[in-house]
């Protein structure tokens, strides 16, 4: 490594990389906050809009979330407010598939889900951090109940193709022994004198303290079989009762193959901020959430409604639509203001008249590829076999990773399995250019991989390719950093009287908290220009 002790000094950035690489992600997060380069959500509590709109009208396009919570809000301000969605159902990408579900993707093909009575598959959003406040805050005002979902278990598998033989290996094994091994080098190093200038003589001791409760380290520093060891990866027999108590300790694996494993690479998976725990999950489904909404908007919105242009001019705003179940019909929607949560690869490709910059912007923007596949099985085998209950296996596999289901845990019966879950990539493409029956097919042998039990098991699955839903096209806005300096703010500005939302409008991008926050932005911004106009 580049020596940094010079006169120079050491860059944030450099210094960020080498948080990240031996602190873990977490630690590297945190550290960008303290810079300046990252916070968790700016929800602050419920927004306030005071002051009279005076029967002020709002269109807004679009029933996923940020679209609901400005339906809401700006009801609940005294605005007059319709919606047009252009599915049969509100949430948008929050989104649940249950047996007797269907829907058709581009290119004609419908599916039906046939899971059984209970079973569902969140084909969108999943997963909720703790430190989404805004969403949480909605749930617990729209009674939503929630529940834990587990991102890390230690009992669930880390998988690679090119090591082990490729047999999966238990992520509690892999993430102690590699703490393991790495505690035993720094602590060698530290006590050669390797540290002396970089660490006063005072902290060098304190660190080999911590580093022998950290990395379960004996008397002399070393990392090996033992008792101790064994209290952390676990025992090759674990303690009982009776004359066969006693346990046998388990060998850790030796540190050259975790290393050439590259195993250790998925383990940032469960140190990222957004992935800590808490995480939670609506009980039931995501879709939960839009429904609790639905039960306070639901007469706002009018469905089956496919946006074909958005005029605006002085006096207010005109919506040209169809009715999906009639096609070919042209209705109209007018109102003095319009809050447009399309998605940008829907909205580009309808006839609007804003500025260039916000034109610009929206044409900015490519979304994100990524597919999931749902698969019902006979029996929940993770648990019953393997001791799994809930948590992700991560695999270099096409299907990048398995999730258990987070609920039902120990009752038996049926379960259903998160059985791949692609981002962006090869893989990703070439499951999305697949047909439906073939991405499940793939998904079962490649599980089959990693879990043998599921060519006796499986027994029907779904599979959604986010490219080929007709109401996203892609996944979430996928931005990089120079397009963000040229056209986030062009995108995110009031045009007239035409202001847009959604995830794609935030710094959260993929979450629903960023539509959220976005939504309540947005509307916060234009009921000033009401009041001012």
């Amino acid at each position: 490594m580049k020596d940094h002790s010079g006169s120079e000094g050491i860059s944030r950035r450099h210094l960020l990389s080498m948080i990240g690489m031996t602190a873990g992600t977490a630690a590297m997060y945190q550290a960008m906050t303290s810079l300046g380069f990252a916070a968790e959500s700016g929800y602050k509590g419920p927004i306030k809009l005071d002051g009279d709109p005076k029967g002020a009208s709002v269109l807004i396009l679009g029933a996923g979330l940020a679209g609901l919570t400005a339906a809401l809000e700006l009801r609940q301000a005294g605005y007059k407010v319709q919606v047009l969605e252009f599915n049969n159902r509100a949430g948008g990408r929050n989104w649940t598939l249950r047996g007797g579900d269907s829907f058709t993707e581009l290119g004609g093909v419908t599916q039906k889900c046939e899971f059984d009575e209970g079973m569902y598959i969140n084909p969108g959003p999943w997963r909720i951090p703790y430190h989404h406040h805004g969403l949480l805050d909605y749930c617990r005002r729209l009674g939503v109940a929630l529940e834990p979902f587990q991102q890390l278990n230690h009992n669930a598998f880390l998988h690679s193709t090119k090591a082990f033989g490729g047999k999966p290996q238990r992520i509690r094994d892999i993430k102690i022994d590699f703490q393991g091994h790495v505690s035993e080098l720094l602590a060698k190093v530290t006590q050669q004198g390797k540290l002396e200038g970089a660490v006063s003589k005072e902290d060098q001791e304190v660190l080999l303290q911590a580093l022998k409760s950290w990395g379960a380290l004996d008397k002399d520093y070393a990392y090996k079989a033992g008792d101790l060891t064994s209290e952390f990866r676990g025992y090759r027999k674990d303690p009982g009762g009776g004359l066969s108590a006693r346990p046998l300790n388990s060998d850790p694996i030796a540190f050259s193959d975790v290393l050439n494993s590259r195993l250790w690479r998925s383990l940032a998976n469960f140190s990222l901020y957004e992935f800590q725990t808490t995480m939670f999950q609506p009980v039931g489904g995501m879709d939960m959430i839009s429904k609790a909404f639905v039960k306070q908007v639901g007469e706002l919105i009018r469905y089956n409604s496919k946006v074909k242009e958005i005029r605006q001019d002085e006096t207010g705003v005109t919506v040209t639509y169809e009715d999906t179940t009639n096609p070919g019909s042209s209705l109209q929607a007018k109102a003095d203001w319009c809050v447009c949560t399309i998605p940008l690869t829907v909205l580009s490709q309808i006839d609007m008249n804003v500025g260039a910059p916000m034109q610009a912007a929206i044409a900015a923007v490519p979304y994100a590829s990524s597919v999931k596949v749902g698969l019902q099985f006979k029996r929940r085998f993770w648990e019953e076999d393997e001791a799994i209950y809930g948590g992700i296996s991560y695999t270099d596999l096409p299907i990048s990773q398995i999730s258990y289901p987070s609920t039902g845990f120990n009752q038996g019966g049926k379960g259903v399995l998160l059985g791949a879950y692609t981002w962006n990539g090869p893989n990703s493409y070439e499951f999305t250019a697949m047909s439906p029956d073939q991405r499940i097919k793939r998904a079962v042998e490649f599980g089959a991989q990693i879990h043998p039990q599921y060519r006796q098991d499986f027994e029907t699955g779904i599979s959604v390719a986010w490219h080929r839903v007709p109401f996203t096209l892609g996944c979430a806005g996928d931005w990089t950093e120079e397009a963000r300096k040229e056209h986030y703010d062009n995108l995110c500005q009031i045009d007239g009287r035409i202001v847009l939302a959604g995830e794609h409008a935030s710094y959260i991008p993929a979450w629903q908290e960023g539509a959220i926050l976005s939504s309540l932005d947005a509307i916060s911004r234009l009921h000033k220009r009401v009041l001012a106009s």
